[in-house]
């Protein structure tokens, strides 16, 4: 194990590029999440429940803008698809945080489904600019970068959202992912070998149709990627639950920074392995390593347990994103990556009520056995989708390899 293959694709200035706008464009994203929480709780005056709301809102908006937008950058470019939203999200961003709630929920729905399709373009980004063999290396500094994001930018949102007006901060946060989006149209970085004109709509003829690249296989690991942040989104509301069952809320911030800090040093390690391992395997690795959790019952304990849990996280999403790049053409791969991002989404959302309802009717360590036995599952169904992709391939192969039948 080696730090060699980080050197290396470090030297290459479209991956730099697209970490830097990683940071840049994912922080302000993660603080405004939170941001918008407390303004509406405190600014509005509503409950969490409808904050919740306000947030699921955003999150759906964003799911269903991901794949489409994304399929518009396979077909359009960059710039010809970043033209819309660099026009809506600035009036809508100028004037949502100043309405009062249910128009902010309508205005956010509508910033979410113009949202710059960032997680897909960055990705393209990388996996344009590096040779196949160096994909999990920048993957993984990709997901490390995230990583890093997810942890800075919560606590941006909540000590400026404590300390200043709400209206304000929101308005800068987003304005901030807005300008780094323009940042990114100015730059315009190649994403495919053929990029579209941009003076010029391109063909859907030239681009790989849906149906023919999403297949069982792709379906299965959109679904393993959907699993992961069920297992995450789950995991954050369990140990929420756990700590606080044992009086120890104090230290759920102290379990979660480590949690965050395993996945950060798993990612960087899985980056300098040596090869690859499928999705399937870390996904059953991430659940059986979350299982433990449920055991703990106190903050020292939970977090040790959780550093373990956390070496998989980044990991397991690296390795759908490098397992679907194989799958579908580099043509397609905006609206596949859009899928993705979607999935991630999707899990998201799912695996905080999931856990939730375990936790409501049979205790905190129930929210850790749901949802790593639905990652269990869904890594299960998967595995029997890829076998048999594999040896339909391997008998199509066969065929094609044998020798026509002599006639007469």
């Amino acid at each position: 194990m080696t730090i060699a293959p980080y050197r290396d694709v470090l030297r290459i200035p479209q991956v730099r590029h697209a970490l830097i706008f990683g940071i840049i464009l994912r922080t302000p994203m993660a603080a405004s999440l939170i941001a918008l929480t407390l303004h509406v709780v405190t600014h509005l005056g509503q409950s969490y429940g409808k904050a919740g709301i306000a947030s699921m809102a955003l999150t759906l908006a964003l799911a269903v803008s991901n794949p489409w937008r994304g399929r518009l950058v396979d077909r359009q470019g960059l710039r010809r698809t970043f033209v819309p939203s660099l026009v809506v999200l600035p009036l809508v961003w100028s004037v949502a945080p100043f309405l009062s709630y249910w128009p902010l929920v309508a205005a956010v729905v509508v910033a979410g489904l113009f949202q710059v399709p960032i997680w897909g373009v960055l990705r393209q980004m990388i996996l344009h600019a590096v040779p196949e063999q160096q994909r999990r290396s920048a993957l993984s500094l990709d997901s490390v970068a995230t990583e890093i994001s997810f942890m800075i930018g919560p606590a941006i949102g909540v000590v400026a959202a404590s300390a200043l007006d709400t209206r304000y901060v929101l308005l800068v946060l987003m304005w901030l992912g807005v300008l780094g989006a323009a940042a990114m149209w100015w730059m315009d970085p190649t994403i495919v070998t053929d990029a579209p004109a941009q003076d010029s709509t391109q063909s859907s003829s030239t681009l790989a149709p849906a149906r023919s690249w999403f297949s069982g296989a792709a379906v299965a690991v959109l679904a393993m990627t959907a699993a992961t942040t069920v297992i995450l989104s789950g995991t954050d509301v369990s140990v929420v639950a756990l700590l606080r069952a044992v009086g120890e809320e104090t230290g759920v911030a102290v379990a979660m920074a480590v949690w965050a800090f395993g996945s950060l040093v798993g990612g960087l390690l899985y980056g300098m392995w040596h090869r690859s391992v499928p999705a399937h395997v870390l996904l059953v690795a991430l659940a059986l390593a979350t299982l433990p959790v449920a055991l703990t019952s106190s903050t020292l304990v939970s977090s040790l347990a959780l550093l373990l849990a956390g070496f998989f996280c980044a990991p397991t999403l690296t390795a759908t994103t490098e397992q679907l790049s194989r799958i579908v053409p580099e043509r397609s791969r905006g609206e596949a990556l859009g899928w993705h991002g979607s999935a991630i989404t999707g899990g998201s959302a799912l695996g905080a009520p999931v856990a939730g309802f375990a936790i409501d009717h049979a205790g905190a360590p129930a929210g850790f056995v749901a949802v790593s036995v639905a990652g269990l599952l869904v890594a299960g169904a998967a595995l029997v989708v890829l076998q048999a992709r594999r040896r339909s391939r391997s008998v199509a192969s066969a065929r094609a390899s044998r020798p026509p039948a002599r006639v007469g």
